[in-house]
C-alpha cells in the first residue's frame, strides 16, 4: 500500500516550505528544492528533520515514531 496522494498534496519540506513529491519504490518524501529526502515507514512519512537525509543516501530510521 502507498502513502495516500491526498496526503502528499498536503505535505510541505520542513526546511524549507516547499511542496514535495513521493517517490514510492523507493519509500522516500522528497523536497525537490533542498533535496531532504524523509523516510516512509508503514506508509506514513516521518516529516522530522532528525530522520531526514539530504542526496541518494538518506539515514537509516532507528527508533519509533
Amino acid at each position: 500500500m502507498a502513502v495516500a496522494q491526498d496526503l502528499i498534496k498536503l505535505l510541505v519540506c520542513v526546511e524549507c516550505h516547499t511542496p514535495v513529491y513521493y517517490k514510492e519504490r523507493r519509500k522516500l518524501v522528497i523536497c525537490p528544492k533542498c533535496d531532504i529526502r524523509y523516510p516512509v515507514r508503514d506508509n506514513i512519512p516521518v516529516m522530522l528533520p532528525e530522520h531526514a537525509g539530504r542526496g541518494q543516501n538518506p539515514p537509516p530510521f532507528e527508533g519509533t515514531v
